[in-house]
């Protein structure tokens, strides 16, 4: 039995990046093998184990064949016999299928180090249009790492796009690529490669990200509000993909309201009313971000002058009902007159 280091933790030390999991490969033994050594079995679909100690994850090598549309069309095949190039070649990249064993010798059979220090996305092999989130990946490692696709990998994408694979995309693991591309330094990157290959349209037709300024946010709500400035239907996309309802609601607000530009006393305080500012301080903060027009500072400074009129004063002044939240509102308009 031996073990090794494979993946994103081998190719991000070449890069002289932190990586935040490492992932192991097991070659030569068997599940029982494992278990014996007090290893826990997680994998359901195929045998991947937690270390008894650190809890990292150590999957046995395999092989996978496709037998179906989609990303879950594949049967696998993991046994002792399976050796470490053989796991390596299903992977998706080149900078992605190399592996260092115990000593920390690097093992690089699709010469994965040379594309990673020519800034290029490749794939293994021709496998490589089997599985169609790959499409969403290399457009994603495209915008985390500034890297171009190679020209004959991206004429594999095309064909993903051509026979029809790319529609057999689950909206979770769409969803799942979409929000941490949201997160790269370079998200531009990440849509100009899904056009590149046709399939911006096809995943994403709502969506014209060409006159936006894509800048890199820690807050991935906000760049996905900022995205939706330019969406023809955000209700649709989000309900074909399973928004989280904290990302749709932000971006319906940013979308209806960072054309904003009446700067009337009432127009003001019906526009905090409906960015509901007053109970949710943070989203509205995330809508500054996202907005990004001159009326925000004036929003903002608006805010901070009717949030010191208290519902307290208008409750012992003997307003009831209804009445108290219009004589809240005429005085919010009041103190901005």
């Amino acid at each position: 039995m031996k073990i090794y280091k494979v993946g994103g933790a081998v190719r991000d030390n070449y890069l002289s990046i932190s990586s935040k999991d490492t992932d192991w490969v097991v070659v030569g033994a068997t599940v029982d093998e494992l278990v014996s050594q007090g290893y826990t079995q997680v994998g359901r679909d195929f045998p991947v184990f937690l270390h008894p100690n650190t809890h990292e994850e150590y999957a046995l090598a395999r092989t996978e064949r496709k037998i179906g549309k989609g990303y879950t069309g594949f049967t696998v095949y993991a046994a002792p016999d399976v050796s470490l190039e053989d796991d390596l070649c299903r992977r998706d990249l080149t900078i992605n299928a190399m592996a260092e064993d115990s000593e920390g010798k690097l093992i690089d059979p699709f010469n994965g180090l040379a594309d990673l220090r020519a800034g290029i996305l490749r794939h293994v092999s021709p496998n490589f249009v089997e599985d169609p989130v790959r499409i969403l990946r290399i457009a994603r490692f495209a915008a985390r790492f500034d890297f171009r696709v190679a020209d004959e990998t991206l004429v594999l994408m095309k064909q993903m796009v051509d026979n029809a694979e790319v529609d057999s995309l689950v909206p979770e693991r769409v969803w799942q690529e979409m929000v941490r591309a949201l997160a790269e330094p370079q998200l531009q990157l990440f849509f100009d490669v899904l056009e590149s290959c046709g399939a911006l349209a096809r995943i994403f037709p709502e969506i014209d990200y060409s006159s936006l300024r894509l800048q890199q946010q820690n807050d991935t709500q906000v760049v996905f509000a900022v995205l939706c400035k330019a969406v023809t239907s955000i209700e649709q996309l989000c309900k074909r993909y399973k928004v989280p309802s904290q990302y749709r609601d932000l971006a319906i607000l940013v979308a209806r309201h960072h054309s904003f530009t009446e700067l009337t006393a009432n127009s003001i305080v019906e526009t905090l009313q409906k960015l509901d500012a007053f109970r949710r301080p943070q989203r509205f903060e995330q809508f500054l971000l996202a907005a990004e027009t001159d009326a925000c500072e004036t929003l903002n400074n608006a805010l901070q002058i009717v949030s010191k009129i208290e519902v307290a004063a208008v409750l012992a002044d003997g307003f009831e009902g209804a009445a108290i939240g219009k004589e809240l509102q005429r005085r919010r308009i009041e103190a901005l007159s």
